[in-house]
């Protein structure tokens, strides 16, 4: 049985996005423990009220810019398609 050409169309750039996400998400982790994990560490131990502030704060730029990130990426392909 074939895929129909609309479910093609979708599912191909929809596993695209994925992989892209993926591979975000993968370099601001990797990106983080380079950068930030001592001073998290420190953090943690000394002050923990003021970690889960800063850590919350990560969270959120974390979800916020990967989400701008991953709108204009699903965008460019978008307009690559027409």
């Amino acid at each position: 049985m074939q895929a129909k050409p609309f479910q093609t169309k979708i599912v191909v750039p929809f596993i695209i996005e994925m992989v892209i996400y993926a591979l975000l998400v993968s370099a601001y982790l990797g990106l983080v423990f380079h950068f930030l994990v001592v001073w998290l560490k420190d953090l943690f131990l000394q002050q923990p009220a003021v970690y889960a502030f800063v850590s919350i704060i990560l969270m959120i730029l974390q979800s916020v810019g990967l989400e701008k990130l991953t709108a204009l990426l699903v965008n460019v392909n978008r307009r690559r398609q027409r």
